[in-house]
């Protein structure tokens, strides 16, 4: 069983969701079931499930074009089922078209067959 990180930097965080970090520390002062952990030098550090929140407004306010706050909360508060579904239906349709990417690039890498 792999060794999976509790918590993640801004940096990490940022990287993984292609938020910049103005934008997290502007959703987490918007959204109250945001709030990563700070260290004494006020350093945040995000949870998987902090993480998986921050995909979904991403999620609501790109793909939902939600794009005010209130409408966001609103999406998160009293439509969950709905968006999540999307959200799952969307990140499964992301990873199957990166394994067939991967399985192209191989079936590439070796012209005469398997």
């Amino acid at each position: 069983m792999e060794n999976e990180k509790v918590y993640h930097s801004m940096r990490e965080v940022c990287s993984k969701t292609g938020l910049s970090p103005a934008t997290l520390r502007y959703w987490e002062k918007s959204f109250d079931e945001l709030s990563p952990r700070k260290d004494g030098h006020g350093n945040r550090y995000y949870t998987k499930e902090d993480i998986a929140l921050l995909e979904r407004i991403k999620y609501i306010r790109d793909e939902l074009k939600q794009t005010r706050i209130e409408a966001i909360r609103r999406e998160l508060a009293s439509d969950r089922k709905q968006s999540s579904l999307k959200y799952s239906t969307a990140d499964i349709l992301r990873k199957v078209r990166a394994e067939l990417v991967d399985l192209r690039s191989l079936l590439n890498q070796d012209p005469d067959g398997l």
